[in-house]
């Protein structure tokens, strides 16, 4: 048999390590490589796409024209291992570790509290390292750029920011300058000889590595890459994998033969000639950024119109990662209809320079090409070389536009390149092309609407008529991919209205050299600010905190600013997560299959084709569970019937995860469609679909003070769901032991007992024989309460049948589909109220979106019900609440339990009545708000003091009504940009509403050196429960936290726990860990008394002498809380924690966009534990409900699939959407609560607060919609995206825009709320 010809051999360095790999597969990527086989695990699978950043590492390669090396971030996940030959590459274990050095990079983002859960920390440090090898003193807007490709759910960004200014300048209060090492740019790992030596003399011969499906073949001459291209015309040339490489995952495509142009530098030259510039295919857009910004600082500012319009764009195209690897040609070829580049590229008039065997030619960047037609195309065996950009010339105008769901590293809703020439010293149009984005299955141009414009005057007249051709002939079905149609519309016109206004003040500029021209129209003042573009700016700001009584000890770290436990090793990515422990022995992986339709019967399941697959083991069913599948209505895996697109079927188990998920697409399944299929809120309603009765709570006479008010107001609110987005995907490890059907199960969760029980009755065994561990949490917010039962269950089911370990890990689609998230909600009010703005009677009905199993539905639909009063005081109140049962996956805990959303009905209902009175919404919810000792509407009584002191510090802090007579100014000198303001208390139930759930314990040992252990029953999320618990003993023992340790939660030692959720864990498990210190130090009693003096050794010893046990159990017995749903009245919360936050923005009328210019928030911590973790907890969760209230959508198709499946299409914030002032200050102490040292728990309030960002923007539509009389009231819908701001603020362009008949088409997404 002839032997299979021979792989070439892979040569690259790792962390300053040659890597030599002899049979390299060229579809491992870098990310897979860098965790399986060299085993550094501080780089992150988070999203597999390159939208997250937490896989950031350095690569640094010599160019072959500077001569210099160049060090560059990448996103590993789309990194084939295959490019990097000759390559460098730096993760965050060769940058600095515990063990040997730190760098300062690593130590300053621990020492700011720039780290919570620390899934994306190494990502973060990976990113400004790598800015700090290129530039040692970087700009703020290096820094911001830097980071803009890198994804943070805890933090809120603002530490993180502050530890990378420190490279820059210093400001913040939570850490002190002085602590940091400086940085020493001469200790950096050296770029390695030996590749400097290959690179200098490059050989020349093709390299080839062959896979077992795919060969990579990379040419060292163009000569061979021509030829390769002629021999394999159906092979694609792969540069950076930033679109095939998502492509080929997503979409299935599949190439058996890669080529690969890396290094052949003839495709990166740069020529500049005296009329434009000549940019080779292979630059990376950074490259063409560079390029671009020389040569603008060279040329007369006439000149460079195009290059400007590319360079504007190329600062918010995506993550900086992605614009390293991405190329120019690459960008350009793939003709995405969203690209940002062609449309500008197509206006001005770009060449294509082509090259093959048959020679040279030249293509013209346009609409045909952009098209795909293939008489203008490339033919097969051709490749793009290089792209010509021509100067552009007096007289001439480029500009672009483009609007996303948010500024930075997301795709355009619309974008467009915009371009007119007009005759010397007039207005008359010579010339005029219009490309957009975004608005066809390509970039689409408007000819025929330019050609009918060519010789009008550039005025108002000629407005009026391009708005109606460009509508006509760039026209969207109703029904067109994506969505947002009336939207896309409205862009068309608004940028070309932009562009219009553009040019008037480019002209203004010209006229003033030239006296005696052309007069040409004024733009109105008020119309200016419609010419600017928000800027991204880096947050500032201060925190306040109470400072630790001068008479409190040294060494007695409570109330302090303490580091997080695990700060550094986050920062060196040597806190191991649970997808970071080794491949354990015979260790297998497991790959879910889950349902296609919304609501079917599974007619057959096919499993034959996917278990004849090499490495298949089995495949796991209902069938083979040999105890309880789930419980009557929540099955772990589906019998007979679906009840939504994402339900478990089956589960895969093979030998690798590649086999595992190949083997998923074979298994076929044959469905008969079920009716009804029941997807929103209206549909539920409508078929009288419902989890669980109503809930109900009432006061006084609703009906009876309705008739003796002075007006009365109905409406409705939406709120959308939200997804966790945790960074760490759920992810669980089972391990059978050899005897008696022990298990040892590590899990990422929040209740390990949950786990712990579900795993018991679904295998059938004794609770006694299963070991749930939990070392550290990547994230949970309440997603990974319920859910890790399911997949523990499943992989357990898995490891039992085979007898081998199991890894299960979640795709971030997977997770996405199939986890369920935060409960959309639909609400109806009816409000009735004085002239006055007092508020007498108060009617609000709320229906959430529950998916098709109880879940947490009905407690989230009691806690919705309780919270909805929030801060104010209505003697006659009527809520109630029902939970949906639809085909959608079950919904699920969020933090804030129904909070956020239910609070939004009653802070709209303010604002409705503000506006029917005629008086600022701050003067109503003043007017409206608890005031003295009273009772809620559940009979709870409490003190609104702290409630009220929050307020006025709030509106102090801020400067609220000084600043609000400034927004009142700005709007009348304004037209197309419009300011807003909002303040919002908040009136905050902490804890579970049951006694049971506040039960806690604690194990802590004594060991004979001294040093102690501390176990207990709360885990470490990122939420710094560690770290608190450890201050706590430090307290009670009187000894130093360096004496002391936490492991991880575990069931073996601290058995029943509760889930760490509801803002209690740090109280509970605090009272349990300083009740064993106590039992600990009464022991140790008659020891201390008899040698005083001794030390906290000399203690321990004698005690072990005289056999004193050095092991406790502490235990809290809980808070009382109760709830009497048929009474309507109980005690259901321990305490609570209030606050408020006042928030400005400003909105760009014209495309919807906003900017966040101050938030000023004050939250009621009591005495905090420790301030830098309780700050952290408020700006995470406030940056998170902001991301709830303003960009997160979850798009949903009419028949149930969510098509918002990872970081392109779902849009948590990112560091450009922190407000540019950011102010958090902790109320100092006043009340004493029943908690540990008086302290409050702080992990979920905050995210309703990100409320004052959505009612500062509605304020800013308001204002806009008065101006512009419209009366009618609009509907108040959450997520305040771009899309609903901007066609809330109706003007002569929405009006202008064609409306489809709804009934006329089946549109792309439905709402679901």
């Amino acid at each position: 048999m002839p032997c299979p010809p021979k792989s070439d051999d892979l040569v690259f360095f790792v962390n300053g390590r040659k890597v030599i790999e002899r049979n390299v597969d060229p579809e491992v990527t870098l990310l897979s490589f860098l965790r399986k086989n060299l085993r550094l695990t501080g780089t992150k699978y988070a999203c597999g796409r390159g939208g997250c950043g937490a896989c950031t590492v350095m690569v640094s390669k010599r160019d072959p024209l500077s001569a210099k090396i160049r060090h560059f971030s990448i996103t590993a996940c789309l990194v084939p291992i295959c490019s990097l030959y000759g390559a460098a590459v730096t993760t965050v274990e060769g940058v600095g570790s515990i063990n040997t050095r730190l760098h300062p990079v690593q130590e300053r983002i621990a020492k700011s509290h720039g780290t919570q859960c620390g899934f994306c920390t190494p990502g973060m440090v990976m990113s400004m390292y790598t800015l700090l090898r290129n530039h040692p003193q970087p700009s703020e807007e290096q820094l911001l750029e830097a980071l803009g490709g890198n994804l943070c759910r805890c933090t809120g960004y603002r530490p993180i920011l502050a530890s990378g200014r420190t490279f820059c300048v210093i400001c913040t209060e939570l850490f002190a300058e002085d602590e940091f090492q400086p940085l020493d740019p001469t200790q950096e790992l050296i770029f390695p000889p030996e590749l400097l030596r290959m690179a200098e003399k490059p050989e020349k011969q093709t390299l080839i590595f062959r896979g077992e499906r795919v060969t990579w073949i990379s040419p060292g001459t163009l000569k061979d890459l021509l030829e390769l291209k002629a021999k394999h015309p159906e092979a694609p040339l792969i540069s950076g994998n930033t679109s095939l490489g998502p492509a080929m995952k997503s979409q299935g495509h599949f190439y058996p033969i890669l080529l690969s142009p890396a290094r052949i530098s003839e495709l990166s030259m740069v020529s500049k000639t005296s009329d434009g510039l000549t940019i080779g295919a292979g630059c990376s857009l950074a490259q063409v950024k560079d390029i671009l910004a020389e040569r603008v600082s060279e040329l007369p500012e006439e000149k460079t119109q195009t290059y400007r319009a590319l360079l504007k764009h190329l600062r918010s195209l995506a993550g900086q990662q992605i614009r390293n690897m991405a190329s120019l040609g690459g960008h350009i070829i793939s003709r995405h209809c969203y690209s940002d580049l062609n449309p500008i590229l197509a206006v001005g008039n770009a060449t294509l320079n082509l090259i093959s065997e048959e020679g040279t030619r030249q293509i013209p960047l346009n609409e045909h090409f952009l098209a795909g037609l293939a008489s203008v195309d490339l033919k097969p065996e051709e490749i793009l070389e290089s792209v010509y950009i021509p100067h552009s010339q007096k007289w001439e105008f480029v500009s672009a536009f483009r609007q996303a769901q948010c500024q930075q590293n997301a795709l355009a809703d619309v974008n467009a390149g915009m371009r007119v020439v007009l005759k010397e010293g007039t207005d008359t149009i010579k010339d005029l092309s219009i490309a957009y984005g975004g608005v066809g299955a390509a970039t689409v141009s408007a000819q025929k609407s330019c050609q009918q414009l060519v010789g009008r005057p550039w005025n108002e007249l000629m407005l009026e008529e391009a708005c109606r051709l460009l509508l006509e002939e760039v026209s969207l079905p109703g029904w067109a991919p994506g969505g947002k149609v009336e939207f896309k519309r409205t862009l068309v016109v608004s940028f070309f209205f932009k562009f219009y206004l553009e040019v008037l003040q480019e002209l203004k500029k010209l006229v003033k050299f030239m006296p005696d021209s052309h007069h040409y129209p004024e733009i109105s003042d008020q119309f200016l600010s419609a010419l600017e573009d928000f800027p991204i700016t880096g947050s500032q700001g201060v925190q306040r905190y109470q400072r630790v009584d001068s008479h409190q000890s040294l060494q007695d770290p409570v109330g302090r600013p303490i580091m997080h436990l695990s700060g550094l090793k986050h920062a060196t990515g040597e806190a191991i997560f649970c997808d970071d422990i080794p491949m354990v022995d015979r260790e297998l992986f497991m790959v879910l299959v889950t349902s296609t339709r919304a609501h079917a019967k599974i007619i057959s399941v096919d499993l034959s084709q996917a278990l004849d697959l090499p490495g298949v083991i089995d495949v796991i069913t209902a069938e083979d569970i040999p105890g309880t599948n789930g419980t009557e209505d929540d099955k772990l895996m589906a019998v007979d019937e679906v009840l939504c697109v994402g339900h478990i079927i089956c589960a895969v188990v093979a030998e690798t995860e590649l086999q595992a998920k190949s083997a998923t697409e074979k298994i076929k399944i044959t469905y008969e469609d079920l009716e009804p299929v029941i997807i929103t809120i209206n549909d539920a309603i409508k078929h009288n679909s419902f989890l669980c009765p109503e809930k109900k709570l009432e006061q006084g006479n609703v009906e009876e003070a309705f008739e003796k008010v002075d007006q009365i107001v109905e409406g409705e609110v939406h709120v959308g769901g939200q997804e966790h987005f945790y960074m760490e995907t759920q992810r669980v490890l089972v391990i059978p032991k050899t005897e008696d059907k022990e298990l040892d199960i590590y899990v990422s969760t929040q209740d390990p007992a949950h786990v712990q029980k579900t795993v018991s009755s679904t295998l059938n065994i004794p609770i006694n024989r299963i070991t749930c561990h939990v070392k550290r949490v990547g994230g949970g917010f309440g997603g990974k309460v319920g859910r890790p039962a399911v997949f523990g269950a499943i992989a357990a089911v898995g490891a039992i049948k085979t007898g081998h370990p199991i890894r299960l890990v979640l795709d971030r689609k997977d997770d996405m589909l199939i986890t369920g998230g935060r409960h959309p909600l639909f609400g109806k009010y009816k409000v009735g109220f004085m002239n006055n703005g007092r508020i007498k009677a108060l009617d609000i009905e709320c229906f959430v979106n529950g998916g098709c199993m109880l879940d947490d539905s009905e407690l989230v639909t009691e806690f919705l019900i309780l919270k909805l009063e929030n801060a104010y005081k209505i003697r006659n109140l009527r809520f109630r609440g029902r939970a949906c049962m639809t085909n959608l996956p079950s919904n699920t805990a969020f933090r804030g339990f129904g909070f956020p959303q239910g609070t939004l009905i009653t802070e709209s209902c303010i604002t409705a009545v503000a506006a029917k009175c005629g008086l600022l919404p701050e003067k109503i919810r003043e007017k409206n708000m608890y005031k003295t000792v009273d009772k809620t509407i559940y009979k709870q009584a409490f003190s609104p003091e702290t409630l009220i002191r929050c307020w006025n510090e709030c509106l102090d802090k801020s400067s609220f009504h000084s600043r609000r007579m400034q927004v009142e100014e700005f709007n009348k000198k304004n037209y197309w940009k419009k300011k807003g303001m909002a303040i919002i208390p908040m009136k905050f139930s902490v804890g579970f509403a049951a006694t049971s759930y506040h039960q806690a314990a604690a194990l802590v040992h004594i060991y004979t050196d001294g040093s102690v252990l501390v176990t207990h029953g709360g885990n470490e999320l990122g939420q710094g429960i560690h770290t608190k618990m450890l201050q706590v003993a430090s307290r009670e023992l009187n000894i130093p936290m360096s004496s002391l340790h936490i492991c991880e939660t575990s069931t073996a030692t601290v058995p029943n726990t509760i889930a760490t959720a509801a803002s209690i864990g740090s109280d509970v498990n605090g009272r349990a860990v300083q009740n064993a210190c106590q039992i600990l130090l009464k022991r140790l009693e008659p020891i201390i008394k008899k040698n005083p003096e001794g030390t906290w050794e000399d203690w321990i010893e004698a005690a072990f002498e005289q056999r004193i046990s050095l092991s406790a159990t502490g235990y809290f017995r809980g808070y009382k809380a109760f709830m009497d749903w048929e009474k309507g009245e109980g005690d259901p919360f321990p305490y609570y924690v209030y606050g408020a936050a006042c928030s400005e923005v400003e909105v760009d009328c014209l495309t919807g966009a906003h900017k966040k210019i101050r938030t000023d928030i004050v939250m009621d911590a009591c005495c905090s534990l420790n301030p830098a973790i309780d700050i952290g907890q408020v700006e995470g969760s406030f940056i998170q409900g902001m991301g709830l209230y303003t960009t997160e959508e979850l798009k949903y198709s009419p028949e149930g699939v969510l098509y918002s499946r990872g970081p392109d299409e779902y849009k948590i914030p990112t560091i450009a959407d922190v407000p540019e002032e950011f102010n958090v200050s902790l109320l100092p102490s006043s009340q004493t609560p029943p908690t540990i040292y008086s302290s409050k728990g702080l992990g979920e309030s905050g995210m309703f607060l990100g409320s004052s960002v959505f009612f500062a923007i509605t304020d800013a539509v308001a204002a806009a919609r008065r101006e512009r009389d419209t009366v009618e009231d609009f509907t108040v819908r959450s997520p305040a995206t771009p899309e609903w701001v901007r066609m809330a603020c109706a003007d002569r362009f929405t009006e202008m825009i064609p409306r489809d008949d709804p009934k006329t088409f089946r549109p792309w997404s439905i709402p679901i709320a």
